[in-house]
């Protein structure tokens, strides 16, 4: 209720995935589809997303999925900075309490963000940036970007992937004696199906 977007919103899209992952990802807003469901990523850039981290080999339910903004803004335009000041405290509490040991930066807003850099993705992306003890921050492009740019926006979007990936094996090792969460399955070449 602490900014205009409480307003207009349909519900909360807080946060879903497993509260105990190694692997989290942050968006920038609910989109219409999203803010629907009550869940961020579930329209066609959810769709691409959930892909993408089946490709590593990981399923959604085993990594927790958050946006900058916890509220979808009108139109879908992009937050704007009281927005972001107002949920910012939100989202460093998810963070906190899940404690991840990569986290993926789905844009430019949560890139620049939780980078605190004005930085744009493109000079971001395709490498780790140390982040916080023992942490990794990955930027990436939007899934939704990825949509409408579609193959080398793709194809990046992809190779990022394979440094989330090695991040959690470096990072997150499975335990021995317990499964591992699949961090083993190479990336396949799978086409875009949104």
């Amino acid at each position: 209720m602490a900014c205009p977007l409480s307003q207009t919103r349909t519900q909360v899209v807080f946060g879903t995935g497993d509260p105990a992952a190694d692997l989290m990802f942050v968006g920038e807003a609910p989109g219409r589809d999203e803010d629907l469901a009550g869940e961020p990523f579930v329209g066609r850039a959810g769709k691409l997303l959930t892909q993408m981290i089946e490709e590593i080999g990981l399923h959604r339910a085993d990594v927790y999925i958050a946006n900058v903004l916890k509220c979808r803004p009108p139109g879908n335009r992009d937050p704007e900075a009281l927005e972001i000041a107002t949920c910012r405290p939100f989202l460093e509490g998810q963070i906190e309490a899940i404690d991840p040991k990569v986290v993926v930066a789905l844009g430019n807003f949560a890139a620049r963000l939780l980078l605190d850099t004005r930085e744009g993705i493109t000079r971001l992306r395709g490498r780790e940036h140390p982040w916080g003890q023992g942490r990794v921050m990955i930027p990436t492009f939007h899934p939704s970007a990825v949509l409408r740019q579609r193959g080398e926006a793709l194809a990046q979007m992809r190779a990022d992937f394979v440094l989330v990936k090695r991040a959690l094996r470096r990072l997150a090792p499975p335990a021995s004696g317990v499964s591992p969460k699949a961090v083993e399955v190479e990336v396949s070449p799978k086409v875009v199906t949104a």
